[in-house]
């Protein structure tokens, strides 16, 4: 099912053009023709989305799963997802719903309204709304309207994202942006060109635009061989991360397994995930988290200070939250995130 909606941010041209302003693409889109993404198309002159309200995925997972681990640590969040996304990632995990329009699969979702979903996040008691498994700004128009119904019943928003957002659309949706997990994917434009279809540049503008706007901000790299492993590499991320967002945004390096276009590929060497999360603190960073590795990482959040245990996390549950205020019970300092809304 398709819903055919007005889109946001484009701008007409001459000959019935049509220039989107929602991504890094800024796509020119003759009369009749789609963008990039695949979902949004130029109706006579005038740009529709035909991904609102079409959703393929709504479930409640708790919010470390994002993965957010300094945004309300041990609530739920409702997730949700529409077909589509603006990269073309040659190691997508879930490319049967992102690479969906592309691949000409059956992947056109169900009807449900801004208003239903917010319903269902106060009916599970989700504490947020994330929009995920996707790219969100693939349904922006439909996580715009559901972010400020949600704002208004005190329902935080989160977006889990490549972070290929321009900053006319990140100022856009802050107002009711909460937090965003931003997959950083390499640090290398050719390997943005080569393997996702995109480029770096509108990646690293959108963060630190994120970061101007007052959007909880966290990073996540997920590590794959021969692609962003060597060291150069991932301390350049490192570096980045803590001199243009800020020491204490969280970097999450995740290990690769092969999927989609990249299945020869081996996983990643345990190895390298404890070297990328030794170069972060080399760095500066202050919360280095290993995921996607049962049973090897200590995905605890650790006081910069004095080193106690202030979030202790077994898999995707929490055993004890010692936060006070946002600070450290002990030596009083300061813990970057979101401890509470309002």
């Amino acid at each position: 099912m398709s819903s055919v909606h007005d889109a946001m941010l484009f701008q007409t041209l001459d000959d019935r053009k049509v220039r989107c302003n929602l991504c890094g693409h800024k796509c020119v889109i003759p009369a009749g023709e789609f963008g990039l993404c695949r979902v949004r198309e130029n109706v006579a002159g005038s740009l529709k989305t035909h991904s609102f309200a079409a959703l393929v995925a709504l479930n409640v997972d708790p919010i470390e799963k994002k993965p957010l681990f300094h945004f309300l640590p041990g609530t739920r969040s409702l997730s949700i997802a529409a077909a589509g996304c603006n990269f073309q990632c040659e190691f997508c995990q879930n490319w049967r719903i992102s690479q969906s329009p592309r691949e000409r699969l059956n992947g056109g979702g169900k009807a449900v309204s801004p208003r239903q979903v917010v319903t269902a996040a106060i009916n599970h008691d989700c504490r947020s709304i994330s929009y995920t498994y996707t790219e969100p700004t693939i349904f922006f128009e439909m996580a715009y309207e559901t972010a400020k119904l949600a704002h208004e019943r005190g329902i935080g928003n989160c977006f889990v994202s490549n972070g290929y957002m321009t900053p006319e659309a990140v100022e856009t949706i802050s107002p009711y942006l909460d937090a965003i997990n931003v997959d950083l994917k390499a640090f290398r434009d050719e390997t943005y060109r080569r393997v996702m279809k995109a480029r770096l540049g509108p990646v690293l503008t959108c963060l630190r635009v994120l970061v101007e706007a007052g959007v909880w901000v966290e990073v996540t790299t997920l590590i794959v061989p021969g692609m962003n492993d060597s060291d150069d590499e991932l301390r350049d991320i490192a570096a980045f991360i803590a001199g243009d967002l800020g020491r204490g945004v969280p970097w999450h390096v995740s290990r690769f397994h092969g999927d989609y276009r990249m299945t020869e590929t081996p996983s990643t060497p345990i190895e390298t995930l404890k070297r990328a999360c030794e170069l972060g603190a080399q760095a500066g960073l202050k919360y280095v988290y290993c995921g996607n590795v049962s049973g090897l990482a200590d995905e605890n959040t650790y006081c910069p200070s004095c080193s106690r245990v202030l979030v202790k996390r077994v898999a995707f549950s929490i055993e004890d939250i010692a936060i006070t205020g946002g600070k450290c019970p002990d030596c009083s300092e300061v813990v970057q995130g979101v401890w509470s809304l309002g």
